[in-house]
């Protein structure tokens, strides 16, 4: 695999954030899956990086999940 993609193993473990936290932000649209291979889905390096940086901004100024996925999405 490139360089270019990630796992969510290891944005866990790079980021500090438990497996199920990359699955439920995948799972309500705060993380885009670039693909998936078998049962392994893969990031793009980048977009997680800038991503995750605006969910920890967001989650310290105390907005829901909910709430910071229509911000993200411009709703």
């Amino acid at each position: 695999m490139t360089n270019k993609f990630t796992t969510a193993k290891e944005i866990a473990k790079k980021y500090e954030l438990s497996y199920q936290t990359i699955n439920r932000y995948s799972d309500t649209g705060l993380l885009n899956v670039a693909f998936k291979k078998g049962n392994v889905r893969y990031y793009d390096r980048l977009h997680i990086q800038r991503r995750l940086s605006q969910i920890s901004r967001m989650t310290r100024e105390g907005y829901s999940l909910a709430l910071i996925r229509k911000k993200l999405l411009g709703i």
